[in-house]
Order: C-alpha cells, then sequence, then structure tokens
C-alpha cells in the first residue's frame, strides 16, 4: 500500500488498494499462496488487530539489546497457541505460534 506509488517493477510483489485489512482479506481469498509481513511493526500489529494472521514466527535470541516497541500492544491481549519451537546451535530459538480462536 502506498500513497504515492502507482505500479511496482518488482515481482511478485502486489501493489494493495484499499484500506490494509479489506486488502490482505482479499489476498487471502485467492491463490497467491502465504503472504509474509517482514520489517513492518504497524502492518503486523494491524493484521494482528483484525485476525488476520494464521501464524506468528519469532526469532529469540540469546540477550538483550536496549529496548524496542512492542509486537504485541499493552491493553490487547491476542491469545496465542505454541506450534513448534526449534532451537538452534547459537543459542537462538525459532518459535512458531498460532493465534487461538475466541471462544464463544
Amino acid at each position: 500500500m502506498s500513497p504515492s506509488l502507482k505500479a511496482l517493477e518488482w515481482k511478485p510483489a502486489e501493489l494493495l488498494k484499499g484500506s490494509l485489512p479489506e486488502a490482505v482479506r482479499a489476498l487471502k481469498q485467492g491463490t497467491g499462496g502465504n503472504i509474509y509481513v517482514h520489517g513492518s511493526l504497524s502492518v503486523a500489529q494491524e493484521l494482528l488487530r483484525h485476525g488476520l494472521v494464521d501464524r506468528v514466527r519469532l526469532l529469540s535470541y540469546p540477550g538483550a539489546v536496549g529496548q524496542g516497541k512492542p509486537l504485541f500492544p499493552v491493553g490487547e491481549p491476542i491469545s496465542l497457541e505454541l506450534v513448534s519451537a526449534k532451537p538452534f546451535n547459537n543459542g537462538v530459538v525459532a518459535l512458531e505460534y498460532a493465534p487461538v480462536a475466541a471462544k464463544s
């Protein structure tokens, strides 16, 4: 989504139109495969907020440096279930979570 771009030169990127939730809902109904979000905290948060995330994949590193913005905003609880955890020799752990559907 971009207010200034009219076309994209790189493939398989696709320029989305309309609101982010509406555009992603339309993409998810298509046959294009998985949708990944890399490096955009605000996009990831909005997709989580609108229930448009099927998996959350995180890398946990054995150390902490400074402070950053939280992925999961305070006051907006998101229930997640651990799907897998894969440790690497360097101490990094790859974690995969699936959102838990709200019980009615």
